[in-house]
């Protein structure tokens, strides 16, 4: 019998969990059809705990929160019931939803990983360094051309922050969690069209208590942790394992708990589209960056650790 577990992230302190439990039979790409129903459903995934058994037979336990808050409701819950069986088809054997109670802190699991791979997951500069798992291929290494850079001299009473990277799937969010982060406020921005894969970004800041960033130091910290950010939107490492192998994926989650959206559905995608199968999972949870790139708070005087979404998935290549 084979068991694989996923943790996403941190529930709201507000937020109901429930648990979706279906048992059917096990196919290719289903994790990701299922995290795409759940998506637009507006579901959002907190952890999976899957069970294969030997006949080919999969039961699946999603523990997920509702955005709007009407699961609790009959009317939600059939909703949820028939879009699944429009998926699953003929394949679904059962399916229910049920609220879970303070046995959800039961399935957290924190994941163990070789100081190899810890570090080319939490670095926080992109390196061509041999004894990374891959070296950056010539797409990859337009990332390390982002420049962030902050001006004074424009406007009476905000600072200019100056962005140039790579257009990607998110950046906006990449630059505006670190600052709601650090209590940064964004007056009023502008964001340019892509131009040949690059994009411009100029956002008028101020801090919270409504002055500029004068402090050069405070410039250069806050420029460091925006660069890092779009270095390293969704970090991934790959490992042999015997005869299968190992993809570790993490991305920062936000001081709230929360992490960037949708990325179990992308990670679930991009293995979907390549024919991969998720075999098991040895273990997940939520790790503590290990590295540089921590972000300065309100204060500009001490520092608040950067924490991670983390997966460990095997795969079958």
């Amino acid at each position: 019998m084979l068991h694989r577990y996923y943790q996403t992230s941190a529930p709201s302190a507000t937020s109901s969990v429930y648990l979706l439990k279906f048992f059917c039979l096990d196919r290719k790409g289903l994790l990701h059809d299922v995290t795409q129903v759940l998506s637009e459903l507006e579901l959002t995934i907190q952890r999976v705990k899957v069970t294969t058994t030997p006949d080919g037979r999969v039961l699946d336990l999603f523990f997920i929160t509702d955005n709007l808050e009407l699961l609790d409701t009959k009317k939600r819950q059939e909703e949820t019931y028939a879009q699944l069986r429009a998926v699953l088809g003929e394949s679904c054997i059962s399916c229910e939803i049920m609220s879970v109670g303070p046995e959800f802190d039961c399935h957290q699991s924190i994941t163990s990983m070789s100081q190899e791979i810890a570090e080319e997951l939490f670095t926080s500069e992109l390196s061509d360094r041999e004894a990374h798992t891959h070296a950056l291929s010539p797409e990859l290494s337009k990332l390390k051309k982002a420049s962030v850079t902050m001006d004074n001299t424009l406007s009476p009473s905000h600072t200019l922050l100056q962005i140039h990277c790579v257009d990607q799937k998110g950046i906006l969010y990449d630059l505006m969690r670190p600052l709601k982060d650090c209590n940064i406020q964004v007056a009023y921005g502008r964001v340019m069209q892509s131009t040949k894969g690059f994009r411009d970004i100029d956002l008028f800041i101020h801090q919270k208590d409504g002055k500029k960033i004068m402090d050069p130091e405070k410039q250069a910290a806050l420029c460091s942790r925006l660069k890092v950010e779009m270095l390293h939107p969704l970090r991934v490492a790959v490992a042999n394992s015997g005869p299968d192998t190992m993809l570790f994926v993490a991305n920062p989650v936000e001081l709230s708990g929360r992490g960037r959206p949708r990325v179990f559905y992308d990670v679930t995608h991009v293995l979907k589209s390549l024919s991969i199968c998720i075999f098991s999972l040895r273990s997940a949870g939520i790790g503590h960056q290990i590295a540089n790139g921590r972000c300065i708070d309100s204060s500009w005087m001490k520092t608040v650790n950067m924490s991670s979404q983390i997966w460990c998935l095997e795969i079958r290549l």
